[in-house]
Order: C-alpha cells, then sequence, then structure tokens
C-alpha cells in the first residue's frame, strides 16, 4: 500500500491499513446500500397490493397514498450487509457480535412496533412503553452513558440518561420525518460522521460497523425517497434509525461529568434534537399531549410555510445537519483530513442519489 494512502487511513482512524477491518466496514456500506437500493421498489410493489400507505396530511406534507414499509427495506440492507460480513469476515465480526446483536435487538424490536403503529395505530403510551424497554436492553448491554457525579446515585443518573438519551433520539427522528427525503438524508449524514468518529477508538468497532451498514441503506433508500417520493419509510424506518443512531452514538465512550458533556455528541443529531425540543415545549403549553397531536408545527414545516419549497427545505435542514456533525467532529479534536473527509462523503453521497433521482424523473 502505498505510504500516502496508508497515512490518509490511520487519519480517518483506521489503525491497521494493511489489515481487513476497514475493508469489512467500507463492504458492509456498500452491500447495505445495493440492498436497500434494489429492494425498495419491492417492498413497494408489495406494500400498494396489501394496503400498507399513508395518506398525506398531519404532520406529512405528502399527498395522496404513499406506501409506508421502507424501514423494512432499510432494515434488510442493515441486516443483509453485516450477515455477509460475518460469513466473509468472521474473525472481524465475531469481536463486536454481542454489541451488534444488542442494538440490531433492540432496533429489531422498535421496528416491528413501528411498523404495526403504521398500519394499525398503537396508543403512544404503549409505543412509550416499549422503547423504554429497548432502551433497557440497551443499558444491560452496556450501550449506556456513564455518569461520574451523583456519589451514590450515579448508577440511576446514568440509567436515566440513557433512557433520555435513547429514547428522545428515536422519536425526534420519527417527528422530523415530515418531508421526503428529510429524515433519510440527516440519517445517513449522521451515520456518516458518528462512523469517522468512531473509527478513531477501537472499543466502537461495533458502532462502526453498524453505522456503515445504515449509513448505506439510507442512502439507497434515499434513491427512492427524495421528492417526489416513491414511498416513505414510516414509523418503523424512523424508530430504526432514530434507535440505532442513538445507541451507536453512545456505545464505548461517553462518560460525563456534567450533563452538559453530552453537548458535542448531541451536536450529531442538532436538527431532530432541537425540532422536537421546542415542538414538545409549544405543545406543553398549549395545554396539549406531546407524544399524541401530531401536527405542522416542525421547522420543516415552518421553513415551507415560509415559502421554501419541499427540495430548498430538506436541502437547508441536510446543510445544518452536517454544518453541526462537522463542528461535533471539530470539538472531539479529529485530524483535518477525518473532518474534510466526512464532508466529501456527505457531499458526494447526497448529490449521487440527487442526480439519480433526477434522471428517473
Amino acid at each position: 500500500m502505498p505510504p500516502l494512502l496508508a497515512q490518509i487511513l490511520r487519519d480517518l482512524g483506521v489503525a491497521d491499513p494493511a489489515g481487513d477491518g476497514w475493508k469489512v466496514v467500507v463492504l458492509v456500506f456498500l452491500v447495505a446500500a445495493a440492498i436497500t437500493w434494489q429492494f425498495t421498489p419491492r417492498v413497494r410493489a408489495f406494500a400498494l397490493r396489501v394496503g400498507w400507505a399513508d395518506e398525506g396530511g398531519g404532520r406529512r406534507m405528502h399527498t395522496g397514498r404513499l406506501p409506508n414499509a421502507g424501514g423494512l427495506a432499510v432494515y434488510a440492507g442493515v441486516v443483509g450487509a453485516l450477515v455477509l460480513a460475518s460469513v466473509l469476515r468472521p474473525i472481524v465480526v465475531d469481536r463486536v457480535l454481542i454489541q451488534l446483536l444488542t442494538i440490531l435487538l433492540g432496533g429489531s424490536l422498535l421496528l416491528f412496533v413501528g411498523f404495526l403503529d403504521d398500519q394499525f395505530g398503537l396508543s403512544p403510551w404503549f409505543r412509550l412503553a416499549v422503547q423504554t424497554l429497548a432502551a433497557l436492553l440497551a443499558y444491560a448491554g452496556g450501550v449506556r452513558i456513564e455518569a461520574a457525579f451523583g456519589g451514590f446515585l450515579a448508577p440511576g443518573v446514568s440509567l436515566f440518561l440513557t433512557w433520555l438519551w435513547i429514547v428522545g433520539i428515536t422519536n425526534a427522528m420519527n417527528l422530523i420525518d415530515g418531508l421526503d427525503g428529510l429524515a433519510g438524508g440527516i440519517a445517513f449524514l449522521t451515520a456518516v460522521a458518528l462512523l469517522v468518529a468512531s473509527a478513531q477508538f477501537p472499543a466502537r468497532a461495533a458502532a462502526t460497523l453498524v453505522l456503515a451498514g445504515l449509513a448505506g441503506a439510507a442512502l439507497g433508500f434515499l434513491r427512492h425517497n427524495l421528492p417526489p417520493s416513491r414511498i416513505i419509510m414510516g414509523d418503523a424506518g424512523a424508530y430504526f434509525f432514530g434507535y440505532v443512531l442513538a445507541s451507536a452514538a453512545i456505545l464505548g465512550y461517553v462518560k460525563v461529568s456534567t450533563v452538559f458533556a453530552l453537548v458535542p455528541v448531541a451536536l450529531f443529531l442538532a436538527v431532530p434534537i432541537a425540532d422536537t425540543s421546542m415542538v414538545f415545549l409549544r405543545r406543553l403549553l398549549a395545554g396539549k399531549n406531546p407524544l399524541a397531536n401530531p401536527g405542522r408545527d416542525h421547522l420543516h414545516h415552518r421553513l415551507v410555510a415560509r415559502g421554501l419549497s419541499t427540495w430548498r427545505a430538506v436541502v437547508v435542514l441536510w446543510g445544518v445537519t452536517l454544518a453541526a456533525n462537522l463542528l461535533a467532529l471539530y470539538l472531539q479534536h479529529l485530524p483535518p483530513v477525518a473532518i474534510a473527509a466526512t464532508g466529501l462523503i456527505s457531499v458526494l453521497g447526497l448529490g449521487f442519489v440527487s442526480w439519480r433521482r433526477g434522471r428517473a424523473g
């Protein structure tokens, strides 16, 4: 391997450029993207036949009926890529298998509940209970925020922060899914940035692998979800994206001495967090249940109300997400090469699927 390429890989967090680890990460990304890209039209056709579709209205701004089972294609892409990697490079995957299974089990649970909610409608309190169960599963599996304050209450503080983070991000990703391509693009951008960050820490190898799959699946799904969308991810896909991103963001290295120490991590998901926080407070002040009153009071709705087209509103929020992610990487003292690579991969990925979507008409 040329010395320059080896140095670039080291700057990106690859401890052993001559090893197989980084090749498995690239493989997982490409396979997840390919599976989701090819599988989504088949999911769409089947969903139309059996009636898995959403009407426009509420917080969603599409018109007419759209298939809402896109989350199934995303899930297939992530799991399929990780299974293939475990077959081709079993030694690499075996080292992080328990953590991978913990994240995927919780994500699978929320995917299933989200799918049931998409098709039949579930009580918000039941959904919250299942999200709490998934957060407890993550905590028990070692995916947690460690609190270094609170004295003998520190374990309880750690459990509460972990629950708040995972449940909050899971719902935030669902609530931001109101415009074609918005949630998928945010998931892709965030997964890429978190992947580059996690690659710097050997203890976060499981997060790196699952984030590679998530980034690839998000990109493959966006090919069919950009405006005008042919399919939406539904609550199933949004819950899966939110849970996996939340879990991967805190896997392996998040130990806080104060609540404010979470700010650099929260920057990766700044747009969903800011949107959900503002909507939550606004609805509470209006005397509404923030979990049971979907409406058009989110950031993206306000941008459209100010005269932006759907595409422009999506691009603006993509841009804010990318800027926040790059700032988060800077605050974590990543090498400039890693930060630049994150920006380049993000722009090229979104540019490519936008070009392909435009060609398809």
